[in-house]
């Protein structure tokens, strides 16, 4: 696979689960923690944080070339996981920086206080429940809604969700199922949340960057301030021309708020 991301991704046993690693740049650390699209998808935002960052993202247990050990079934797995993959790589006042799924485990992280985290970027995250009531959905319904309609809902330019898979190898069609059963099964039920999540919030004194785009129509506006809401101090910023995947519409300019979000905390 020539994505830009993959040839640089090694595998990485330091956990004692076999994890494929894209690790690359100089500097301040960061651990990325990619959305239910993979890893592949965010390439092009790893690219710009690398030139700017010391920049550490793994493929989430059952996701691209990482394995799915029996006793990995839900995000406060994966919480544990990257705990002692920091430890492991003895990564100091780390930023944690989650997409989508992976915003909901580096909200979970954060909750734990671990002191190697030093702040905390959260991009169109899912996790928390936002209505009481139980018949109403937070977020649009990933599986179930027709794939033009989800295309809509999820980007600003929803040309940028096609995918030719009449082009893909056999090893990336493998990969991209891989994906959808990865991210079915750690956000199947409860649908992409932790009912106790938002009261947890509260816990949280890692720095708090929000990021949310403008179109997003998976997670509205009203889900991103809600959650920044929950986090002590944090700070909510609106990103325009984006959806729901900010890092491929918009890498560039998401990679700079990221990354002066991150040097403030050198000053």
């Amino acid at each position: 696979m020539t994505d830009g991301v993959a040839e640089l991704a090694r595998a990485d046993t330091t956990t004692g689960v076999a994890l494929e690693l894209f690790e690359a740049g100089e500097g301040r650390p960061l651990l990325v923690l990619h959305g239910e699209g993979g890893l592949q998808r965010a390439h092009g935002f790893l690219r710009q944080l690398a030139g700017r960052a010391h920049v550490v993202a793994p493929s989430h247990p059952g996701f691209g070339r990482s394995e799915l050990p029996d006793w990995v079934d839900g995000v406060d797995d994966l919480v544990y996981l990257y705990l002692d993959l920091l430890d492991a790589h003895d990564l100091q006042d780390v930023t944690v920086v989650g997409l989508s799924l992976g915003g909901w485990v580096a909200a979970e992280l954060a909750v734990q206080r671990p002191p190697r985290m030093g702040a905390c970027v959260l991009v169109d995250a899912y996790g928390i429940r936002v209505s009481e009531d139980r018949e109403v959905r937070d977020l649009a319904d990933i599986w179930a809604t027709h794939p033009d309609e989800l295309a809509r809902l999820a980007y600003h330019d929803p040309a940028l969700a096609r995918v030719d898979y009449g082009t893909l190898g056999d090893e990336e069609v493998e990969i991209a199922a891989r994906n959808q059963q990865a991210a079915a099964l750690y956000g199947w039920k409860p649908y992409l949340n932790n009912p106790k999540l938002r009261r947890r919030l509260h816990r949280v004194t890692a720095r708090t960057l929000v990021v949310w785009g403008e179109d997003d129509g998976i997670a509205p506006l009203a889900y991103g301030r809600a959650f920044a809401d929950a986090i002590p101090g944090s700070r909510f910023e609106v990103l325009p021309g984006a959806g729901h995947h900010p890092e491929i519409e918009q890498p560039e300019r998401l990679a700079d708020l990221v990354a002066r979000f991150a040097e403030e905390g050198a000053r």
